[in-house]
């Protein structure tokens, strides 16, 4: 117990003598520091690391550099399809402002690619161009308006044996109805008739103002033949300078391309164009005699009315086929309406499967996926005129795309030099010409 203190004093001593030499050590450092590199003969002093001197803050990085390559990749492709997507606003407004004119011009250009090629038959055995042009339209226009004063003549002719036939038909699937085993009663097929009448009745207003409306869409639609007839003019006439006049507005560095894409994209609407003719010419053709043959009414303006409907892919095969098989049935009755539904059926799958491979060939072929939605998308923006220039538009779209990227890779990948033909010396090429018995 006596020598306990003793110890913590000396080990208290040390601790303080400790302190002192590094109370000293860290004043020399500072002094250092302030003065200058230390003495030489401090070298063998005990070394106390001092306090590291606080780095400068470097430069900071680029916040760019600092994003996920993936997020600027999005951010990159997001803003450029925000400026795509204005600008198809943009155009949809302004076509939507000059919706006539613009339809007017998109009819004389399939009305130009089905009458084209008879124009050109005609210059090439000596007609002049002008008579030429005027002779095709005015003959082309001559048989649309036939077709047209045809189909509402026997409307009209056969409207009130239709009528009587329609009312036996409904006569006759009343008695159907009431004798079938659906349990219908009279009475309730007598409420489903008043409910009727009161619609129409309750609608009487509605159904008046559109009738007034139909005056403003008659005379839209006169204006829209004189556009479509005076475009379809100019385009067979002078239609190559207009596309000469239309390669003078687009860039210098894009006009190689679209000068080999534009000649591509009108034979692919020709080729459309003329197709979609004859297969829709040949559906009303087998159909219309397969309905005539059948004793189902009005079978030519129904066939006409297959042929005009079958311009709009798909969705106008359907329209006209159950058009057909309602009139059938409500005036021939269920037989007749499902040997004219096998009739449209057996039509449609020759149309699908060997026709339009045929006749269109595979540059025009468009994937039916793609007709469907093209068809609705231009239907909810445009009506039936929307429908009707959907799949060409698309037709032709997909033509110029594909050759526009097959001549970029072509401009982006550099030309082999052609290879140096074998050269002849010039004493044996003039060795060989004084030989006579030399052949080459």
């Amino acid at each position: 117990m006596s020598r306990v203190p003793g110890w913590l004093g000396r080990l208290g001593a040390r601790l303080t003598e400790m302190s002192e030499r590094l109370d000293e050590r860290r004043a020399e450092v500072e002094q250092d520091q302030d003065d200058g590199p230390a003495p030489a003969h401090r070298a063998a002093d005990p070394v106390v690391p001092a306090p590291r001197p606080a780095t400068p803050a470097g430069p900071r990085p680029d916040p760019a550099q600092a994003v996920p390559w993936g997020v600027r990749v999005a951010a990159e492709a997001g803003w450029r399809l925000l400026v795509l997507a204005g600008t198809v606003w943009v155009l949809m407004r302004v076509i939507s402002a000059v919706q006539l004119v613009v339809f007017a011009f998109v009819i004389a250009l399939l009305v130009t690619a089905l009458l084209q090629p008879t124009v050109a038959r005609l210059t090439r055995r000596g007609v002049p161009r002008g008579p030429a042009t005027a002779l095709t339209a005015i003959l082309g226009f001559v048989v649309i308006g036939l077709m047209g004063w045809f189909v509402t003549w026997q409307v009209m002719e056969n409207i009130d044996t239709l009528s009587n036939q329609i009312q036996n038909g409904i006569d006759d699937l009343r008695n159907w109805l009431l004798k079938s085993p659906f349990h219908v009663t009279d009475k309730q097929i007598n409420q489903i008739a008043k409910n009727l009448r009161e619609a129409i009745g309750a609608n009487t207003d509605q159904i008046t103002s559109a009738g007034l409306e139909g005056v403003q869409v008659v005379v839209e639609a006169l204006t829209g033949i004189l556009l479509v007839f005076f475009s379809t003019l100019f385009l067979l006439y002078d239609g190559e300078r207009i596309w000469q006049w239309f390669l003078k507005l687009v860039p210098s560095a894009a006009r190689p391309g679209v000068a080999g894409a534009g000649p591509r994209a009108w034979r692919t609407l020709t080729a459309y164009v003329r197709g979609t003719v004859l297969v829709a010419l040949i559906d009303a053709v087998f159909i219309g005699i397969g309905i005539y043959f059948l004793d189902v009414p009005m079978a030519v303006p129904l066939a006409v009315f297959i042929f005009l409907f079958s311009f709009i892919p798909l969705v106008g095969a359907v329209a006209s086929g159950a058009l057909a098989v309602i009139v059938a049935l409500v005036t021939q009755g269920v037989f007749t309406a499902l040997m004219t539904l096998v009739v449209v059926l057996a039509v449609q799958q020759i149309e699908g499967h060997v026709l339009q491979p045929f006749i269109l060939g595979r540059a025009v072929r468009v994937h039916p996926l793609a007709v469907v939605l093209t068809v609705a998308a231009g239907g909810m923006v445009a009506g039936i005129g929307g429908a009707v220039v959907a799949v060409p538009l698309v037709a032709v779209t997909n033509t110029v795309v594909g050759y526009l990227r097959q001549y970029s890779l072509e401009v982006q990948q550099p030309q082999s030099p052609p290879e140096p033909a074998d050269e002849v010396p010039v004493a044996v090429a003039e060795e060989n010409a004084q030989d006579p018995a030399h052949e080459v």
